[in-house]
């Protein structure tokens, strides 16, 4: 009896996926060469998915530069699988201006335009980004030997079967069979959480309110010209929203003779006030190169020093064990360019600093003394905690107060990082991307504390954020010529929004200023807490509502405590409500409790995002081998008018 060939369904079609299958083409001669059948369900275009689809306001741009911009897994990765060479998006860029790439739909001329003038150094808009993705998706089913079949539906439900596999319902009526079944769901949107009274309040009084959710999706129309509009939030989301609501109605930035910028309105726009916990914008990428010492591997935060620990502890904390490893990473990366690099603001050499250094707690007095004998500038010195917490502690007399500190705290980090003058910023940028790519290799989840679990997620990758996946610098400018132009107000740090019954305005005050606002619009900036139980994506619900998922639970000293994330086991494996992880059912991406984050990387930095790739694309293939001749595959029968649903171009004129 021939062999039967095993069906591996994807839910989700973004880049996570377009990585994975790579990898599995990459590692099928060396695990598994028999034949696949595999489906990708992805109601956008493959690729790139919703969050970097093509159909989304064209002023939207990257937060990192072209350079740093590739979807191809290369010999710095340490992953089993082979490495493969392929061309991070300045590369592509060239070679579809030369002709040697072809495989690219016709670009309109505003994407023309883009390809001529990119560089590394420029922050491509998410359009272009968008083709960069559908062509590697492209690309990646074509080593797959056509066995990839792509659906343009969304899965609705997923049922289990007799015969071990599972079948997938899908919005267009058809149904898959999946011997393998991978959730890939990127982002997605939740119902707001029991305690919000936001909706039902702006409702009530016919005012505006926008629950998180992911920027370009959300319907701005209610918003008029002219109106006051509380904004709680300050990273990307908001970034995003200026750009949605100034450009994108109208306004236009020029040059002043000063050499800022000056914004010239529609008299379409609203008038902003935002705030945050921190109550500053995320930092700016940098523009500086290193000029000393290159930074070589971590020292501190490695394997061994991992262990180490949990000799000594057996279980870890993060903000007592990890995050001074962490932060003595941080400083010796900053130091060394500081030192090397620029050393006239030195009073010590890099040798008997580092020699010093080395044996030395972060938080011991003397580390600090070190430094201040090192460093003879203060302000020059690293401080981790005032980095996190701009304003802790200082109390603002009135709202003038607010909007001075606040624009003077964009414009010295536009002085640090928009400028040549100090590399230390890019060196203590690179320690925390370096440590944030390895915490999911080397600290073992099962040996963290509930507490540490918490932090890594949330604390950890939200400092992360803050300092490193910064908008370009341009966009600080642009909202400080917003300030200029009376369209944005600040808010101030540690902001809370409540609701007025009596005058139906929603009113937003920080505990560390007397100054309060009101306005009848709000709007949440940032993307939806992530939950299974509150998710709107059906596949989410039904994965809840079958006992196939869970929600990940962390018990603490005051309880038990969901993360809202989609329990897998370090292999991806789905953990059911029962506790038992699902053979043949995997989860990836930012719903789920695996560490691994983001989709694509920067080149040439052994990427987490990419390991995992390569490791689920092994485990998925063993999986197959030891299905094949087991299980059947299939696919129900569809309507002759539907016709198959593969096709993976876009036609833009």
């Amino acid at each position: 009896m021939p062999a039967k060939i095993p069906a591996v369904v994807f839910i989700g079609g973004g880049p996570r996926t377009a990585g994975v299958l790579e990898r599995i083409a990459a590692n099928r001669p060396d695990v598994f060469a028999g034949p696949l059948e595999i489906h990708v369900v992805e109601p956008h275009v493959p690729g790139s998915g919703r969050i970097w689809r093509y159909d989304q306001d064209p002023g939207l741009l990257l937060n990192s530069m072209a350079a740093d911009i590739t979807m191809f897994t290369d010999d710095s990765v340490a992953c089993d699988g082979p490495a493969a060479a392929g061309p991070g998006l300045v590369e592509w860029t060239a070679g579809v201006l030369d002709g040697s790439i072809t495989d690219v739909p016709d670009f309109p001329q505003h994407l023309q335009d883009q390809l001529r003038a990119l560089n590394g150094t420029t922050f491509p808009t998410r359009q272009l980004q968008s083709q960069y993705l559908e062509w590697f998706f492209r690309r990646a089913a074509r080593a797959l030997n056509r066995s990839v079949t792509t659906h343009r539906s969304t899965a609705v439900g997923i049922s289990p079967l007799a015969d071990g596999g599972h079948e997938i319902a899908l919005a267009n009526g058809r149904t898959l069979h999946a011997d393998i079944l991978v959730t890939a769901l990127g982002h997605t949107d939740s119902q707001p959480d029991a305690a919000s009274v936001y909706a039902g309040f702006a409702a009530r009084h016919g005012g505006y309110h926008a629950a998180p959710s992911y920027t370009t999706d959300v319907d701005y129309s209610g918003i008029a010209p002219g109106q006051d509009v509380i904004v709680s939030g300050m990273g990307l989301a908001f970034v995003d929203l200026l750009v949605i609501l100034m450009e994108g109605r109208g306004g236009r930035f020029e040059e002043a003779p000063d050499g800022g910028l000056r914004y010239l309105p529609s008299g379409r726009e609203p008038r902003l006030w935002a705030g945050s916990r921190r109550g500053v914008p995320y930092h700016s990428k940098i523009s500086a190169v290193l000029r000393g010492e290159a930074p070589g591997p971590l020292r501190f935060f490695t394997p061994a020093a991992i262990e180490s620990l949990l000799q000594s502890h057996g279980e870890l904390d993060f903000h007592q064990h990890l995050w001074p490893l962490v932060a003595k990473e941080a400083g010796y990366y900053y130091y060394r360019e500081l030192l090397t690099g620029s050393p006239e603001q030195a009073a010590l050499g890099w040798d008997e600093f580092s020699a010093r250094y080395a044996p030395l707690d972060w938080y011991s007095s003397e580390r600090a003394d070190l430094v201040a004998a090192a460093v003879p500038d203060d302000g020059l010195h690293l401080d981790l905690e005032r980095l996190d917490r701009p304003f802790d502690g200082r109390r603002f007399a009135d709202h003038r107060a607010v909007q001075e500190a606040v624009a003077g705290y964009i414009e010295h980090d536009l002085a640090l990082r928009d400028s040549p003058d100090h590399p230390e910023t890019l060196a203590l940028f690179l320690a925390l991307l370096h440590v944030y790519m390895e915490v999911g290799r080397v600290v073992p989840a099962d040996r963290l504390n509930a507490r540490s679990q918490q932090a890594i997620h949330g604390w950890w990758h939200g400092f992360f954020s803050f300092v490193d996946s910064g908008p370009p610098p341009h966009r600080l400018r642009q909202m400080l010529a917003l300030h200029r132009a009376g369209l944005l107000q600040f808010l101030g740090p540690g902001v809370e929004v409540t609701t007025d019954e009596s005058t139906g305005a929603f009113v937003a005050a920080s505990p560390q200023s007397d100054g309060v606002v009101s306005a009848r619009a709000f709007i949440e900036a940032r993307l939806p807490a992530t939950s299974v139980v509150r998710s709107l994506n059906p596949v989410l619900a039904s994965l809840h509502g079958s006992g196939l998922g869970t929600e990940q639970q962390l018990l603490t000293a005051d309880g038990i405590h969901s993360t809202g994330k989609l329990l897998v086991t370090p292999q991806h494996r789905l953990v059911g409500a029962d506790g038992t992880p699902q053979d043949t059912v995997f989860g990836v991406g930012p719903g789920t409790s695996g560490w691994g984050a983001g989709a694509f990387a920067r080149p040439r930095t052994n990427a987490a995002p990419f390991r995992e790739n390569d490791a689920l694309a092994r485990t998925i293939l063993g999986t197959a081998r030891n299905l094949a001749g087991e299980m059947s595959a299939t696919i129900s029968p569809e309507p002759a008018a539907a016709g198959r649903n593969h096709t993976l171009t876009r036609n833009h004129r």
